[in-house]
C-alpha cells in the first residue's frame, strides 16, 4: 500500500518535471539557432526597419504615458517622506536614480512586453498553425531569418532608445511636479540633477533594456513558433509569450542589477 503510495507519488511529481526538462531543451535549441541566424548573413534589412518601426516608434506614446507619470509619483512621494526630515534637496537625486535604474527600464520592458509581445505571438502563431512558415522553408526561405531574427535584432537595438526616452520623460515628468507642484526652484533642481548624473545610472538602464528587448522578442517569437490547435493555440501563446516576458524581465532586472551593484 505504502509502496504504491510512493511510487504514485513520483508519477506525478516525474512527468511535470520531465515535459518541464523538455520545454527548457527547446527553448535553448531554440536560442541557439537564433542567435547564430542573428550574426550570420544574409539580413532583411527591410524587414529589421519595419520591426524597428513597431517596436519603438509606435511604442513611444504608451512609454511616455507610463515613464512620465511614475516620475511624477516618484517626486510626490518622495517629497511626503523626506519632508519631515528636511531633506527635500535629495528629491532630484531620487527621481534621477529611481527613473534610470528601475522604473524607466522595467516600465518600458512591461509595456512593450504587453504591447509587442503579444503581436508578435499572435503573427507567428497565425502563420505556424496556417502552415505559412511551412510554406517558407518550402520556397527555400529560412524562417529564422525571415521571420525571428528581424524581431530580435530589433528589440535588442530599440528598447535602450525608448529606456533613454523614458529616463528624460520620466526625469521632466519630476521636474513638472517638483517645481509647479511643490515650488522648488527651477535652476536648483535642474542643477542638482546635472550633479547627481552619473554614467553607472545611464549603462544599467541601457543595458537592462538590451536584455528586456531581447527577452520580449525571443518569447513572442518562440511561443508563437511552438502554437498549436487553431485559435485556442495562438490564445494561448499570445498569453504565455505576455506572462513569461513579463517574469523574465523582473527577474533579470534582479540579476542585472545585483551584477552592477554587489562587490
Amino acid at each position: 500500500m505504502a509502496k504504491n503510495i510512493v511510487e504514485n507519488f513520483l508519477r506525478k511529481l516525474g512527468k511535470p518535471l520531465v515535459v518541464f526538462i523538455q520545454r527548457l531543451g527547446e527553448l535553448s535549441l531554440f536560442i541557439a539557432k537564433a542567435v547564430y541566424n542573428c550574426v550570420t548573413p544574409p539580413f532583411y534589412i527591410k524587414l529589421l526597419g519595419r520591426q524597428f518601426l513597431d517596436i519603438g516608434f509606435y511604442s513611444l506614446p504608451v512609454v511616455a504615458l507610463t515613464t512620465i507619470f511614475a516620475g511624477m509619483v516618484i517626486a510626490l512621494q518622495t517629497y511626503s517622506g523626506f519632508s519631515s526630515y528636511g531633506a527635500e534637496s535629495a528629491i532630484a537625486s531620487v527621481v534621477l536614480i529611481s527613473v534610470t535604474r528601475e522604473l524607466a527600464p522595467v516600465f518600458c520592458g512591461l509595456m512593450v512586453a504587453g504591447r509587442i509581445g503579444a503581436a508578435m505571438a499572435a503573427e507567428i502563431g497565425t502563420m505556424k498553425v496556417t502552415e505559412q512558415i511551412d510554406a517558407l522553408v518550402t520556397l527555400s526561405t529560412n524562417p529564422f531569418k525571415y521571420l525571428f531574427t528581424p524581431r530580435l535584432l530589433a528589440g535588442i537595438f530599440v528598447l535602450p532608445l525608448l529606456v533613454m526616452i523614458g529616463d528624460i520623460i520620466g526625469i521632466f515628468g519630476g521636474f513638472l511636479v517638483s517645481v509647479y507642484q511643490l515650488g522648488f526652484n527651477p535652476a536648483n533642481y535642474i542643477t542638482n540633477t546635472i550633479n547627481e548624473l552619473q554614467a553607472i545610472d545611464i549603462n544599467i538602464g541601457l543595458t537592462k533594456g538590451a536584455v528586456f528587448g531581447f527577452i520580449i522578442a525571443l518569447m513572442g517569437c518562440y511561443n508563437g513558433y511552438k502554437s498549436r490547435g487553431g485559435a485556442q493555440g495562438v490564445g494561448e501563446a499570445t498569453t504565455n509569450a505576455v506572462v513569461a516576458s513579463s517574469i523574465l524581465i523582473l527577474i533579470f532586472n534582479y540579476i542585472i542589477t545585483g551584477m552592477f551593484f554587489t562587490k
